[in-house]
């Protein structure tokens, strides 16, 4: 294994061509796609946030930004059974069954509960509601407590899940979460068939609770497609405080070892500025790198931008209930 690679593996930030590091391949719109883990299929580097897409109060609008998205590329739909209360699932629906989207398209949504029951629920749920007869990829979402991987476990949700796979109606299953990277390598640790893990990866992830650093090197050992979000901190705040600059944060997370990137884009405006950069993207070298993370460092190590790390302020009440803290 040459130096480059073990460093890729060891999570020191080494940055590596990528069509070398995981198999980038051009595509005829100008978006580049990767694999997604072992699981053969290529997804688009940037995916369509379900929550921000289900934003804007006209309908029409939502409509027009998932065609809008598949058409220039962005193919990867992520969407979750809670995201305003079922309407971004139902708006997506809508879009994906209008002349032959669904079939253009990469579809992800996330589960909530973490018993049996509950689980096979919000399956029936989602594909409801997205007008499907399956789910390319179905995640667990929000699993930020400790006690998650257990529940999974002992409630039944695994269960479920290869239920689901086996029935046919769910092709591929994940994982999601935003508040450790311990309690991911939890769940990578249970014996379970991950195809896909989501978490974290920005700027500051790479010097305080590094995913970047504690997690991905164990997906990319063990084939686990992952799947990057909060890309500019969750909040924009980075942004707006003149810390980095929308380039730099869209730079960064698509130079580093994932599958495809969730990014939340509410505004055509936003959806094009997203399709030019990542049309346009060339991976940072480490010397790059290198430079922006010094940059960065004294407002990067202690957590003042990714407060959904440290604080439940960014957990959805469903979750808080769950685990029986006030929604």
């Amino acid at each position: 294994m040459d130096r480059t690679r073990r460093e890729l593996l060891l999570g020191t930030g080494a940055v590596l061509p990528l069509a070398q590091v995981i198999g980038a391949q051009q595509s005829s719109t100008g978006i580049p796609t990767r694999p997604l883990g072992k699981t053969g299929v290529h997804v688009s580097i940037l995916g369509l946030g379900g929550h921000h897409q289900a934003r804007p109060k006209d309908e029409s609008e939502s409509i027009r930004l998932v065609h809008t998205a598949i058409d220039n590329g962005i193919t990867f739909m992520d969407n979750a059974w809670d995201y305003h209360n079922g309407r971004a699932e139902e708006v997506m629906g809508k879009a994906l069954a209008m002349d032959g989207y669904r079939k253009k398209a990469f579809l992800m949504t996330k589960v909530c509960d973490r018993d049996y029951t509950g689980a096979m629920k919000h399956l029936e749920d989602s594909l409801r509601r997205l007008q499907t007869d399956v789910i390319d990829l179905w995640q667990f979402h929000e699993c930020n407590y400790h006690n998650d991987p257990e529940y999974l476990m002992e409630k039944g949700g695994l269960r479920a899940a290869l239920e689901a796979k086996k029935q046919g109606k769910v092709r591929f299953i994940g994982f999601t979460g935003h508040k450790h990277p311990r309690i991911h390598r939890k769940m990578l640790a249970l014996d379970f068939p991950w195809d896909a893990c989501q978490m974290p990866i920005n700027v500051m992830d790479y010097s305080f609770e590094s995913f970047r650093h504690e997690v991905v090197p164990e997906c990319v050992k063990r084939g686990v497609g992952v799947i990057g979000m909060k890309g500019c901190c969750g909040d924009g705040r980075i942004l707006t405080d003149n810390v980095a600059t929308v380039e730099e944060c869209y730079r960064y997370f698509l130079s580093q070892p994932i599958s495809v990137q969730v990014v939340g884009l509410a505004s055509m405006e936003d959806l094009h500025r997203a399709i030019e950069i990542a049309r346009n993207f060339k991976p940072m070298s480490a010397d790059e790198l290198k430079t922006l993370s010094a940059r960065l460092k004294p407002v990067s190590g202690d957590g003042r931008y990714e407060h959904f790390k440290t604080t439940q302020r960014y957990d959805a009440g469903y979750h808080r209930k769950q685990h029986g803290f006030p929604g």
